[in-house]
């Protein structure tokens, strides 16, 4: 297979909300008590909701920008890439990254929907997180279909009404849904309750599937705030590790054997040894913990192998060790717009990670496993042939997309003058504070 042959959907992207967007799901009363974009005195943008003020829109919103410019920056909509929140502009950003479609996660209400969860008037917002999801799904992938796969949030605090949720969702044709991996740092039961029995039923009859995604319910720790920030964004993908093995404990995953999972932006360098640690631990511990309540006569590797999806951005080891996971649930994430992402050069980097393998494993990677797994045809609506990376890069051009590096001028997490050293973890929890303080 040659690089501009292959047909490549990202399962982790996000967006940085536009300003207007409950205007078109809401009206009166439910309207102005939306979430509100705010731009204050001193150009920082923020969402302010029920009390609470959700600064740094952009944060960490960086792609296009000169690696020297990366950071907690930018604050405000002027300073991205149009394609972080007109859906238009993300259209051409994907095209010139070789992008057929795109799994997409909220900024400001948090990937698992949390802002709405924190917010004292539940009424409302149950009104609000079901126009969120409206949006999301009418009119952000609505723009157009078959290049995003839709993922709504849920109001997980009313499980009835998150089971309601996921049937309205459900209705109009969104298949993914985002919760928080670990719901009792929300002050919900944890996910081994009975309160989620009927969660677990709805979500495997209507056959959707569970994201969860890292830094939501369990944040990466760092060892002190005179860490090196770089010693704290090294482990942040492993962090999922926590979470991966809660779930992997699930007894649900007994009575629900469709139920389906995906680690999102988790990487998978770390799997082979956490699968093997997995059975280790079982083998000699099950006879005590009453493990085998859960796993019968299965080892925790096997369950993971049927329930879990990773994926990656770069992570040349794990491909290399693909035997040691179930490449039918490997999927390929960009991550755009985050620091992490490979934009606009995923292709290179990509094809030279999956040279080693055979077309039919790279075509399950780079898509195939993303569709069936997330019930996702973009071929109902494309032809393959017009969602190659080849074919994409020439509409890119076509339509002149421009990828020069843009310079925001962000503020560097250092304070002005200051002699340059190693920045911590520290610096950036303090740069954050400010921004907070200053909405």
């Amino acid at each position: 297979m040659k690089m501009n042959d292959m047909v490549i959907i990202s399962v982790d992207d996000h967006i940085s909300e536009p300003p207007d967007m409950f205007k078109k799901h809401l009206s009166g009363d439910d309207l102005a008590s939306a979430p509100q974009f705010i731009v204050a005195e001193n150009g920082t943008s923020f969402w302010e909701y029920q009390g609470m003020k959700m600064p740094s829109v952009g944060l960490n919103a960086v792609v296009g920008r000169p690696l020297d410019e990366y950071g907690m920056e930018p604050t405000a909509l002027e300073q991205l890439r149009a394609g972080c929140f007109d859906v238009k502009a993300r259209i051409g950003d994907m095209n010139v990254n070789g992008i057929a479609a795109s799994l997409n996660f909220g900024s400001f209400p948090g990937f698992d929907g949390g802002r709405f969860h924190k917010a004292p008037d539940k009424a409302k917002s149950l009104v609000h997180l079901r126009a969120y999801n409206d949006w999301h799904i009418d009119e952000w992938c609505g723009a157009y279909p078959g290049r995003f796969i839709p993922c709504a949030i849920l109001p997980t605090w009313d499980i009835k009404a998150t089971v309601e949720e996921l049937k309205r969702i459900s209705a109009k044709g969104c298949t993914t849904v985002s919760i928080n991996e670990n719901p009792t740092v929300q002050g919900l039961p944890s996910i081994h309750n009975e309160y989620w029995e009927p969660f677990w039923k709805a979500v495997t009859d209507l056959d959707i599937t569970i994201c969860l995604h890292i830094g939501a319910g369990n944040p990466a720790p760092h060892a002190s705030m005179e860490t090196p920030i770089e010693a704290w964004i090294t482990t942040m993908p492993m962090s999922i590790s926590t979470g991966a093995a809660d779930w992997l404990n699930l007894s649900a995953l007994q009575r629900y054997p469709k139920l389906k999972i995906a680690l999102s932006e988790g990487g998978i360098g770390w799997i082979p040894y956490f699968l093997e640690r997995a059975d280790f631990s079982h083998s000699r511990h099950q006879f005590w913990t009453n493990s085998r309540m859960n796993f019968r006569e299965d080892k925790p590797s096997d369950v993971f192998k049927r329930h879990f999806m990773t994926c990656f951005i770069d992570d040349a080891f794990g491909l290399k060790n693909l035997d040691s996971l179930n490449e039918d649930l490997v999927s390929y994430e960009c991550d755009y717009p985050h620091s992490d992402s490979l934009w606009p050069e995923v292709p290179e980097r990509l094809f030279d990670t999956l040279k080693h393998l055979s077309d039919a494993q790279v075509d399950k990677i780079t898509h195939g496993n993303a569709m069936r797994f997330f019930r996702f045809d973009m071929f109902k609506h494309h032809p393959r042939e017009a969602l190659t990376v080849g074919a994409l890069r020439a509409q890119a051009k076509a339509d002149g997309v421009d990828v020069t590096p843009k310079s925001s001028g962000g503020a560097a997490p250092l304070a002005e003058g200051e002699k340059p050293r190693i920045i911590t973890s520290g610096d950036l929890m303090r740069m954050f504070s400010h921004h907070a303080k200053a909405a």
